[in-house]
């Protein structure tokens, strides 16, 4: 069985078999086998019986009688929760998904930097203060600089003091840390910190429009960078398109 350390038994098969359907080993509607996953993961009935249970509350499964535990519609799966988006950006991660995180960061970001510029209290500006000074601090170690810029942009939705702004943060972290983790890794891209110190600016003289600029700035930086690297990585994307004439 695939380890995840810091998980116990339960965790290490809820992750691994969530993997397995995000990535789409299992296709919606497949019929798949408890005894199966048990002899696969090396685990207990228990183990696997309390996974799928977990997994079910996400809406990947579905039991039914007869029909035993079958695979739900890609439809009816819970995309917003935090497992599901590490699971789809943690591997291999599609354009689609990559598209769809960008455009949400872009209605969300702007709007809640126009907030935290009018709510912003002494102790989000430290907060803010505090990740910008760990970025600044990173260097080269892509990890660090990873979860600095998480913690910078965790501040700034904070600062807009929006509970269910708040909320977005499982989706803006998903976006950043497979975004992040696509350039920082490349160890080839623009340098994001003066943007920030732009943004941060904004914030602290409480100015919302410069804010949401700075944003946007931001975000068009972080598009170009990581196209830049999809485009080094594959550098003929219209090669793959085309398929191979059939032999005679």
């Amino acid at each position: 069985m695939v380890t995840h350390p810091g998980k116990g038994l339960h965790g290490q098969a809820v992750e691994e078999l969530g993997r397995r359907i995000i990535r789409g080993d299992y296709p919606p509607g497949s019929v798949v086998d408890p005894v199966k996953f048990e002899t696969e993961l090396g685990v207990s009935k228990t183990v696997v019986r309390e996974a799928m249970r977990v997994l079910a509350s996400k809406g990947l499964l579905e039991s039914k009688q007869k029909r035993g535990t079958t695979i739900r519609p890609r439809a009816d799966w819970n995309l917003l929760d935090s497992d599901l988006l590490r699971w789809q950006g943690s591997s291999a991660p599609t354009d689609a998904f990559l598209e769809d995180l960008s455009e949400v960061r872009a209605i969300v970001e702007p709007a809640g930097a126009r907030f935290a510029a009018t709510r912003r209290t002494p102790s989000d500006l430290d907060a803010m203060r505090q990740a910008l000074d760990a970025m600044a601090a990173a260097g080269t170690d892509a990890d660090a600089m990873v979860e600095a810029d998480l913690a910078f942009h965790r501040a700034l939705l904070d600062a807009a003091h929006n509970e269910l702004l708040s909320r977005m943060e499982v989706v803006i972290e998903a976006g950043l840390r497979v975004r992040d983790r696509i350039v920082h890794g490349a160890r080839h891209h623009s340098d994001s910190i003066p943007v920030h110190q732009e943004l941060l600016r904004a914030v602290e003289a409480g100015d919302p429009d410069a804010a949401a600029a700075a944003v946007e700035s931001l975000l068009a930086q972080a598009s170009d960078d990581l196209a830049a690297v999809r485009a080094r990585e594959d550098p003929d994307p219209a090669a793959n398109d085309t398929l191979p004439e059939e032999a005679p």
